[in-house]
């Protein structure tokens, strides 16, 4: 069986566990997509390196940032996601990523917001996106977030396990690389065009062919 083939299986396989199975799988079904990326086992480690560290440094600082700040790193590049009260704290936030020297890039895109959206945002991560919690704009993010994973999943010509996205408040960011600017054009298609996104913020880089 080629490589090609053994993707598309795979990916139905994942999209079949994600419906099937609640959320304790998801650990489980990411460690296992690992082994479809394009990124190197050295940069797997690495990458899982800077983002635990990461993490570490918000939680020393707040372990409120946890839930408020979304990390995500690829190859090196960090990309900072969520939002916070003041434009101060988002600074310090920054400043806490870029001590890693490991880093070779810091795309901050955390959005200042009211003390209520981000009250409604923690308590839809904290519920999982339960639609029945009534936080409003927030549960649009997990839906949309659920929804372009679906779509990415399914459509031809894209290995979803090469992206990271999140929606903040409708709009949606993104990193991760794709084999060919046909796949990349393709990507931002698919997230551009699903129900509920305002706008889309893209890092993707294109491997060199």
């Amino acid at each position: 069986m080629n490589n090609a083939k053994t993707k598309v299986l795979f990916s139905t396989f994942i999209l079949l566990v994600t419906l099937i199975l609640n959320g304790c799988t998801t650990l489980v079904t990411e460690t296992a997509m690992k082994a479809f990326e394009d990124r190197t086992t050295e940069d797997q480690v690495t990458d899982a390196k800077i983002a635990t560290g990461i993490l570490e440094r918000l939680s020393d600082k707040d372990k409120g940032l946890l839930l408020d700040v979304g990390t995500d790193v690829w190859e090196k590049r960090v990309l900072l996601t969520g939002a916070l009260e003041n434009s101060t704290l988002r600074s310090e936030v920054e400043s806490l990523v870029r001590s890693d020297t490991r880093i070779q890039k810091v795309y901050n895109k955390i959005q200042i917001a009211s003390a209520e959206d981000i009250e409604n945002r923690r308590k839809a991560k904290e519920e999982g996106g339960d639609s029945k919690s009534g936080v409003g704009e927030t549960v649009d993010d997990f839906w949309i977030e659920t929804k372009i994973k679906a779509q990415l999943i399914t459509t031809k010509n894209i290995s979803f396990v090469n992206y990271r996205w999140r929606s903040v408040l409708n709009q949606v960011y993104i990193i991760g690389r794709s084999a060919s600017q046909a796949e990349k054009d393709l990507v931002l298609s698919v997230v551009k065009q699903t129900k509920g996104v305002t706008s889309v913020t893209e890092f993707i880089e294109v491997s060199s062919s």
